[in-house]
């Protein structure tokens, strides 16, 4: 029997058109002989992916997953406002603090309301639908009466000092919160047409035509995702997105053709070269601004085109800034940040047994992703640009504080996974109660309770 390699073979005589050739064959390899190549592979790198991947499948992966990238966005999102609007906030406010300033204010606000809403259950939400949706229709109108119009856009109502608020962003959330209830309250009889387009469809039209009056094209857009996202996670047949679609790009396009600002925003996407002193100069000084970062960018706080070259550069173009001090590292990194919300988002969604959470959940992180990318896209000069900032790290109270609102409402969807719960639970009494729960029993230790069993004080 020869040997080739280092294996035994054994040989075997195959005969083909006449002629005899010899054939080899691999000879089976004794039971108790383990594998050479496992043999000596060291312990370390024998974990396969599949190991990596079942890594990700505990009950809380989600749940980490949407908190800490929530978290470095806005704190990232903190540091790259300052340095992106110090410029222009010394400029025309005197100190470079003054927009930064006003930024921590909208984090300590949303903040708390992420955490308030992670540990509200979502009986409660359903419960504040059709309020929420009433008061966004209130604001909207009110936005046409006494809106303050800011770069064509007619979406601002301005409240006391330098604060406005913004009643369009709002409205994504209302959107959400009371769809996802009326599908989940109709699921019985969504495979009759009419029960599945109203009320839904009607009252989408009335928020998305309110946006569109404004002439907010960017929100218009993000609205129209939330409603096919909806409609998809719902089980729509695919025939009504044929016509859905048909009509949305029909309006889009309308709507581009009958304004001049939206007109021009689109020639300058197509050549931003062509128009460089005109239209095309936003989106020119952002490419420029993403090419001069390199790698490891000019270094934070060190860009040359919040310098009054790029307009924007705090709220809708932050993501060129980010390019440019923190180079491509930083600009993959909030991708990748991103890339783990939406990833946590639809598994929140895939996992849930409820339909109100499950489709409240799929269309947050819809909501979340298709501003992302339509924001990111303008910025490197693949998508028109229309004027929508990059969730949780463009400035502004208006779109942080519903978007901060949408991710507690995850969050609170990911404790009610299977095995949350109990996960938490175990969590607790391992580490511990939280601070202000061992300040608490503290105090209870020094001076025990003497009330009976129904409140009523005991006898000393």
């Amino acid at each position: 029997m020869p040997v080739i390699e280092g294996r035994a073979h054994e040989t075997d005589v195959v005969q083909v058109s006449g002629v005899t050739i010899p054939s080899v064959r691999p000879a089976a390899r004794p039971a108790d002989v383990p594998p050479i190549a496992v043999a000596n592979v060291p312990q370390a790198q024998r974990i396969s992916v599949g190991a990596a991947l079942r890594a990700l499948d505990r009950p809380l992966t989600s749940y980490y997953l949407v908190l800490i990238a929530s978290l470095l966005l806005v704190a990232l999102g903190t540091v790259m406002v300052f340095s992106a609007s110090s410029v222009e906030a010394l400029r025309h406010q005197g100190s470079v603090f003054a927009i930064a300033r006003k930024q921590v204010i909208w984090v300590a606000l949303g903040l708390p309301l992420m955490w308030l809403t992670a540990r509200t259950p979502a009986r409660v939400f359903r419960r504040l639908a059709f309020p929420s949706l009433v008061v966004v229709l209130m604001l909207l109108c009110a936005v046409l009466v006494i809106g303050r119009r800011v770069n064509g856009n007619r979406n601002w109502i301005h409240l006391f000092g330098p604060f406005e608020i913004q009643p369009s962003e709002a409205a994504k959330l209302a959107l959400v919160v009371f769809g996802a209830h009326v599908l989940a309250r109709k699921q019985k009889w969504l495979t009759r047409p009419m029960h599945l387009c109203v009320p839904l469809l009607p009252v989408a039209a009335v928020v998305i035509g309110l946006v569109v009056v404004g002439h907010d094209l960017g929100t218009s857009i993000v609205l129209l995702a939330i409603l096919v996202a909806l409609l998809f996670f719902v089980g729509t047949p695919m025939r009504y997105f044929t016509t859905l679609g048909s009509g949305v790009l029909a309006m889009v396009l309308m709507l581009i053709a009958t304004d001049p600002n939206r007109m021009r925003r689109v020639g300058s996407f197509l050549h931003p070269f062509a128009t460089y002193e005109g239209a095309g100069w936003q989106g020119a000084q952002s490419i420029f601004g993403l090419s001069s970062g390199g790698l490891t960018g000019v270094g934070l706080g060190a860009s040359r085109e919040k310098w009054g070259y790029l307009p924007e550069a705090h709220t809708d173009f932050i993501y060129a800034i980010i390019g440019e001090e923190l180079g491509l590292i930083g600009a993959l990194g909030v991708l990748i940040l991103f890339g783990a919300l939406i990833f946590a988002g639809f598994r929140i969604a895939a996992r849930s047994r409820d339909m109100f959470t499950t489709l409240a959940a799929a269309s947050i992180t819809t909501w979340i992703a298709v501003q992302a990318l339509v924001n990111m896209g303008a910025v490197l000069g693949v998508l028109p640009i229309t004027g929508i900032p990059l969730p949780l790290v463009s400035y502004g109270g208006s779109a942080l504080l519903p978007t901060l609102c949408a991710l507690g409402m995850l969050l609170s969807f990911a404790r009610s996974e299977p095995g949350a719960a109990a996960a938490l639970a175990a969590r607790k009494a391992k580490f511990g109660h939280s601070p202000m729960e061992r300040l608490r029993v503290r105090r209870g230790r020094r001076t025990p309770s003497r009330r009976g069993r129904f409140g009523r004080r005991s006898p000393a």
